[in-house]
């Protein structure tokens, strides 16, 4: 249980720590409660069959009447992706920068909520206030555009948050990070901050953008063919050095995959992609032009099955199709986990005849988190009194805390929480003070929280030792079988290669509801249960494996 103390500000991480993605941390005072980020993460290999992970927001909803915001920091989909779940629960005012909530509108009129919501835009430099909390929004740079840190002022102190950055002095939109604010704040005693721990890890600083944009350009100058670059369609920056790269060879533009689309549409209207109407043409007419004139952005970066490069590849897109000559690019690095499928994905594309760049040939990415000197930088100008590193798995917390001390500041005064625990500050104190309920909710298809660890065991089994069912009528006046027991199997054994093991199984059926009938009993809990036993049993022995066990029995 959290103690009750009116008077404590508290940081209450919901998600995002200890992991990457799911981001929301609650920061409350009083009677108030404001939420930064709302997003969500996506499933491990162990989430069999599972689309999406939003926060468990069960605190949120226990105080929904102190819940006066969300504030967003960015467009990312861990930032903002569980938003259409969580106000369908939680119905608050949500703030951000413009194209972070036309991200967010377009995410809300697909669940058809989008009426019942109030969106609120802010402008960097711009405050939004409640009684409680001033929150004041600055610029970042980050891999999409209107990236902001907030400065959220307090009765107890000033909390920096830096949302995800990182220093870039040459950014493609000429939007610089605000390096003055925070230098500005640093003289006004900030109380805690709170920073992107992603890239701890790596040295020196992050390569600006614009060194992308001078590579791509060279690129494209020897391609012979079409250019396929996939990267995500949220970075809207790699988006536009693409298209600048292919305006300066003369070839015209065209969007696929649904959420490349989507996004870069809304980019364009809003101003933030420039792309002159009759250089961009539908994925439709691309046939109608040379290959040495066209230029396909496509999502797909992370080799997923179903994105438009994958679909690409294997040729399963209905409207293209890899030609020889064709240059892939694939301007993206891999998220852990997804290295296989990448991989997979690249030899696709040689074997068609496709020639492919990818990162570890060419540099055609850059990450949009800070690296160890920025951070670096970070902290010198801010010089917070308490630390809180966030946004990362535990190590980069550790990394970035480590990184905190070597700058010389008190490890008392450097705290590494986990989701759902509390950090309670006062102007001059800070510690640790118990847990909310937190956790991960699982979305399956149509389905919100109904999959649980119970299922995913179940998914598991399945998946490694398949399914045995076994099927037996009873006349219920006489107690004899009518018929059966029959058995079906999935995922087990191949039936007609393990006839003689599935007819030993049959008898060890019988021989266990004929003991039943003896001793008259007549539950069919017990029978079905004395089945499984007998029958996993056998089963184990004979093939070490431990399928699951169906009983069916039906009674006439």
């Amino acid at each position: 249980m959290v103690t009750k103390s009116k008077n404590k500000l508290k940081i209450i991480p919901l998600g995002g720590l200890g992991e990457i993605g799911k981001n929301i941390t609650a920061i409350e005072y009083d009677d108030e409660i404001i939420a930064i980020d709302c997003g969500l993460g996506f499933p491990d290999e162990e989430m069999y069959g599972i689309d999406l992970v939003i926060p468990d927001i069960t605190y949120l909803l226990n105080n929904r009447e102190k819940v006066k915001c969300f504030v967003l920091t960015h467009g990312h989909e861990d930032h903002i992706g569980a938003l259409p779940y969580i106000l369908k629960q939680l119905n608050v005012p949500v703030y951000g920068t413009k194209l972070t909530l036309e991200l967010v509108k377009s995410k809300l009129e697909e669940h058809n909520i989008l009426s019942n919501c109030t969106l609120s835009e802010v402008k960097p430099d711009e405050e939004i206030k409640t009684e409680k909390f001033s929150i004041e929004f600055i610029r970042t740079c980050h891999s999409i555009a209107d990236a902001c840190a907030l400065a959220i002022r307090t009765p107890e102190g000033v909390i920096i948050h830096t949302g995800d950055f990182k220093v870039d002095y040459t950014p493609i939109d000429g939007e610089m990070i605000n390096l003055q604010r925070f230098a500005k704040l640093g003289t006004q005693k900030v109380l805690l901050l709170m920073a992107d721990s992603t890239n701890v890890e790596r040295s020196g600083y992050t390569v600006s953008e614009r060194v992308i944009g001078e590579n791509l350009t060279r690129l494209f100058s020897v391609a012979k063919g079409r250019v396929i670059v996939a990267t995500f369609a949220s970075n809207i920056n790699r988006i536009q050095q693409i298209i600048n790269s292919s305006l300066f060879h003369g070839r015209k533009v065209a969007f696929s995959g649904r959420s490349m689309e989507k996004i870069s549409n809304i980019a364009i209207e809003l101003g933030y992609l420039q792309l002159p109407e009759d250089q961009l043409i539908s994925i439709d007419d691309i046939n109608r032009y040379p290959s040495n004139k066209i230029t396909i952005i496509t999502t797909g970066s992370q080799g997923e099955p179903m994105a438009a490069l994958s679909r690409i590849a294997y040729s399963n897109h209905k409207k293209i199709t890899i030609e020889r000559g064709d240059l892939v690019i694939i301007s993206a690095s891999p998220i852990p986990g997804n290295e296989k499928l990448i991989s997979r994905l690249i030899d696709e594309l040689f074997k068609k005849g496709a020639e492919v760049i990818y990162n570890s040939l060419e540099e055609v990415h850059v990450s949009g988190h800070a690296c160890q000197e920025e951070l670096k930088l970070m902290h010198t100008l801010i010089k917070p009194k308490f630390f809180m590193p966030v946004h990362g798995e535990y190590r980069h917390l550790r990394q970035h805390a480590l990184l905190a001390e070597n700058l010389g500041m008190d490890s008392q005064n450097i705290f590494i929480l986990e989701t759902g625990q509390v950090l309670e500050l006062s102007k001059n104190s800070a510690n640790k003070s118990g847990r909310v309920s937190s956790g991960s909710i699982m979305i399956d298809g149509f389905g919100i929280g109904d999959v649980g660890n119970i299922v995913l065991r179940d998914r598991k089994h399945l998946s490694q030792d398949g399914i045995l069912t076994v099927v037996v009528t009873i006349d219920k006046a006489s107690f004899s079988v009518l018929s059966g027991p029959d058995i079906i199997t999935r995922g087990f054994v191949y039936v007609k290669e393990s006839g003689d093991l599935l007819n030993e199984a049959t008898e060890i059926v019988k021989i266990e509801i004929d003991k039943c009938m003896e001793k008259k009993i007549k539950e069919w809990l017990v029978i079905k249960s004395n089945i499984k036993y007998s029958l996993g049993e056998f089963l184990y022995n004979k093939t070490k494996r431990r399928p699951i066990i169906l009983p069916i029995i039906m009674e006439i």
